[in-house]
């Protein structure tokens, strides 16, 4: 996809910041139903309690072992590890669950990028998995960095956050994150970030609004209002 397509979408308006970053899982694709259902694979293939979409809900935004250890309530490293192999194992190569990108994504980012934004995502993804949803979703043009749970602290320390700031030469003035967990959330308030919470992901309305985002947006087209003056 060529970035000027669908510039229209936020015709004769301007950016309100600098730098955009976003969250992934949630936030740009929607991915909570695989996640949950790869977690309930991986429960079940190490003889663990099968999680409800809830509790897995709950700790998606987490790099994916200090999740693991905390939605299973366990300490037992060498467990842990064998949870999330089996964890990506399923995601790759057993579970054909959609990751569709949620509607207008695309039209959002061409606009931001056609307006001179400088666009970055910070996720608890691995590396690769990043890689292969931005191969899946012919998006990884459009951002100029990233960071992932492989080359920073889990959410919701703001390391991901103040590693691409000090990486793309911008204060936290001049950017927002937008995710649709708490993690974000609170990652962006430590260091004084503005944030915007999406109540299309996984975590609740009420939860999101307890972090004081500027915005909290419904849909794509939501955010782009909110992105725009």
């Amino acid at each position: 996809m060529q970035l000027g397509q669908n510039s229209v979408f936020a015709a004769n308006k301007s950016p309100r910041y600098k730098l955009v970053i976003f969250d992934w899982d949630g936030t740009l694709m929607d991915s909570a139903d695989k996640i949950v259902n790869c977690m309930q694979l991986a429960a079940k293939q190490c003889d663990m309690p099968i999680p409800t979409y809830e509790e897995v809900g709950h700790i998606i935004g987490i790099s994916l072992k200090p999740a693991i250890m905390q939605l299973f309530s366990i300490t037992d490293s060498e467990l842990g590890d064998r949870l999330v192999q089996a964890y990506k194992e399923a995601f790759v190569s057993v579970d054909v669950t959609p990751c569709p990108l949620f509607p207008d994504v695309e039209k959002l980012l061409s606009s931001l990028k056609t307006a001179g934004c400088t666009l970055a995502v910070a996720t608890g993804k691995a590396r690769r998995g990043l890689d292969r949803a931005w191969k899946q979703t012919n998006t990884g043009a459009f951002f100029s960095a990233s960071r992932t749970a492989d080359e920073a602290q889990s959410k919701p320390s703001p390391d991901m956050l103040l590693q691409l700031l000090d990486e793309l030469g911008f204060e936290a003035s001049d950017a927002v994150m937008i995710g649709d967990t708490t993690y974000d959330m609170q990652m962006a308030k430590t260091i004084g970030m503005d944030r915007i919470g999406v109540s299309y992901g996984v975590h609740a309305q009420v939860h999101l609004e307890a972090l004081e985002p500027v915005a909290l947006v419904h849909s794509i087209k939501e955010l782009q209002a909110a992105l725009f003056d």
